[in-house]
């Protein structure tokens, strides 16, 4: 019995604020929540023993694939579904352009646009990929591939979502069963939580700057759980390890908490999206990573006053002024509160 993966490309680069039909035609690259997606996949356990890597000859399928193979075998027939005059425009354009078979494909979705491909015809060409596949390798096996394609062997869409993994068993080339294993969400250890800020595009710089960050934050969450404090030392610690995952955006601690909460690790987005603007009152993991990124400037440890002073400079509004003095005081605040509870000057 063979065992091959089929696995759903990573996010690509759409624009945002509307729906668009994504089609074999339309050949977007990952964006940056794709490319981390795609960082986890190696982390996968199921996907440990894989011996050949396959995907479909589009940008997004490649590149998903790539995270696990530097050269995998791009193979004809893993294309998503091609949606023939829709492929690649939004569905707003598609509602103006087409508003009758729009109003139609509401209650008939086997109604396609002209120049589609139909759900049979999409089988037809994934049976024959795989077929080839299997024909060409041995051991267990993964290919990329898209939603619409894969759900054309499986007869659903359900479960479908982004680097989601679905185990095919064959015998021969009879397919035996399937089994939706969903996206891979790895424990954030060092080794992935590195990955993911590769994926990001960090520079050797930010990632000292983060570890030394995150150094800090286990000596601070040591200290106070010996104090009683009830920190989870893993969530904190890999908050540290990626708060600055979006650095050099607008607004990054925001972005950096949306892309880890889309990747499925919605706790440790909430503490990275507090860690330039606190908001907690308690003395929880958002503010250990909180004032551990204000007690290290670069990859050296300072005193707060020596940070805030050194950024002071880059306020010119009143309003960046005002946030200015209101997260020197929360730094302040919490400097002085660890300090008592653990009776040492661990932060100065």
């Amino acid at each position: 019995m063979r065992t091959l993966y089929l696995i759903r490309h990573a996010m690509p680069d759409i624009p945002l604020g509307e729906r668009w039909c994504v089609g074999g035609r339309s050949d977007f690259p990952l964006g940056a929540i794709g490319r981390l997606q795609a960082a986890l996949l190696p982390f996968a356990p199921e996907l440990r023993d894989v011996t050949a890597v396959y995907c479909s000859a589009l940008t997004r399928a490649r590149q998903t694939a790539a995270a696990l193979c530097a050269a995998p075998t791009v193979v004809p027939g893993l294309e998503e579904q091609d949606m023939g005059e829709w492929d690649g425009l939004s569905f707003a354009a598609i509602r103006e352009k087409f508003p009758a078979l729009y109003t139609a494909r509401e209650k008939d979705p086997t109604l396609m646009p002209a120049g589609a491909e139909n759900e049979s015809e999409v089988r037809a060409r994934m049976e024959t990929a795989l077929r080839r596949i299997l024909a060409e390798s041995e051991g267990e096996l993964a290919a990329v591939s898209h939603k619409g394609a894969i759900a054309s062997l499986l007869g659903s869409r359900e479960g479908l979502e982004y680097t989601s993994l679905t185990r095919l068993r064959f015998e021969g080339e009879r397919l035996l069963s399937f089994e939706l294993l969903g996206a891979p969400r790895p424990a954030l250890t060092d080794e992935v939580c590195e990955a993911l800020l590769s994926a990001a595009g960090a520079d050797e710089a930010l990632r000292a700057h983060c570890r030394a960050v995150a150094a800090l934050a286990d000596e601070l969450g040591e200290a106070l759980r010996e104090k009683g404090a009830p920190l989870d030392a893993d969530a904190l610690h890999a908050a540290a390890l990626l708060h600055d995952i979006a650095r050099g955006e607008p607004d990054h601690a925001a972005r950096g908490a949306r892309r880890l909460g889309a990747l499925g690790y919605p706790g440790i987005a909430e503490i990275v999206r507090q860690h330039h603007e606190l908001e907690s009152a308690a003395l929880d993991e958002a503010a250990v990573v909180y004032l551990a990124d204000k007690a290290v400037r670069g990859a050296r440890r300072v005193p707060i006053d020596e940070r805030f002073a050194a950024s002071a400079a880059k306020c010119t509004t009143p309003e960046a002024i005002e946030a200015h003095a209101r997260r020197y005081a929360a730094a302040k605040k919490w400097r002085d509160e660890i300090n008592r509870l653990c009776g040492a000057e661990l932060i100065r």
